[in-house]
């Protein structure tokens, strides 16, 4: 089962309290102040420096409103990873995650807390409380807006003892944030069927896809002028596994990629 505190309303000092308690037992000698951590995807990590998503540093995942739910499941996956290294913090306003569903994609309920806040002030507080704590292996926060003073504050916080934190939020533009990486994640069409041939299903669906695009990259010059790249990600739920299903440049038809398995 998650851990859930609950910040804001009339028992604020309280919650505060025991957020600070929970940090607490989680600290220990503190983890690597530089480094990587893959991704999982090797297409994505091959277009990141040093091969995956840097330490000590703040992450965005943008999306438009329509695609939320594909943001957060990418948001999710790269969870999954991370989680193998210390329990994640998950800091957000409404906490609707289901847990069966969560374990279902890899990620197990016992190895994330969750802090439940009213205003995004107390959210930035919480991820920043986060990022300092060596024990956490991540923090992913969901502020309805991020600017750029916030995120230098947690960027600084990152760059303390080496911790990765993660923010998903609506796309507005391209606000100037402290992010070393911006990922823009948009829902994509399923794989139509073709005639003679078997098409994957789970659970009589079509598996989904998302477009995941690298639009901000720090310490590595673009590839094109459309920014870092672009890959279609696809889940496939009954396997627990999730694979780059083609890069978005390659129109000669579907690849057949090693598959990163979620548990």
């Amino acid at each position: 089962m998650a851990t859930l505190v609950q910040l804001g309303g009339g028992k604020k000092d309280a919650a505060l309290a025991a957020l600070r308690a929970t940090l607490r037992r989680l600290e220990g000698p503190g983890r690597a102040a530089a480094g990587v951590t893959p991704t999982g995807f090797g297409a994505i990590d091959r277009a990141l420096p040093d091969g995956g998503l840097a330490r000590g540093a703040l992450h965005e995942i943008v999306s438009e409103s329509a695609d939320r739910s594909a943001a957060s499941g990418f948001a999710i996956r790269l969870l999954v990873g991370l989680a193998v290294e210390g329990p994640v913090l998950w800091c957000l306003a409404d906490p609707e995650l289901y847990g069966p569903g969560l374990q279902r994609l890899g990620l197990a309920p016992d190895r994330l807390i969750l802090a439940r806040t009213r205003k995004d002030a107390d959210l930035l507080w919480a991820m920043e409380e986060g990022l300092k704590t060596p024990g956490l292996a991540a923090v992913l926060g969901e502020p309805h807006k991020l600017d750029l003073t916030a995120s230098r504050r947690l960027q600084l916080a990152a760059e303390r003892v080496g911790g990765l934190g993660l923010v998903l939020r609506p796309a507005d533009g391209n606000k100037a944030t402290a992010a070393v990486t911006r990922w823009r994640v948009a829902s994509a069409p399923s794989v139509a069927p073709v005639p003679g041939v078997e098409t994957p299903r789970d659970f009589g669906l079509m598996r989904g896809r998302w477009r995941v695009g690298l639009e901000r990259c720090r310490g590595t010059a673009p590839s094109d002028e459309q920014g870092y790249g672009a890959w279609l990600v696809e889940e496939n739920d009954a396997a627990r596994a999730v694979a780059v299903a083609t890069e978005l440049g390659d129109r000669s038809g579907a690849s057949t990629p090693a598959v990163r398995q979620a548990g």
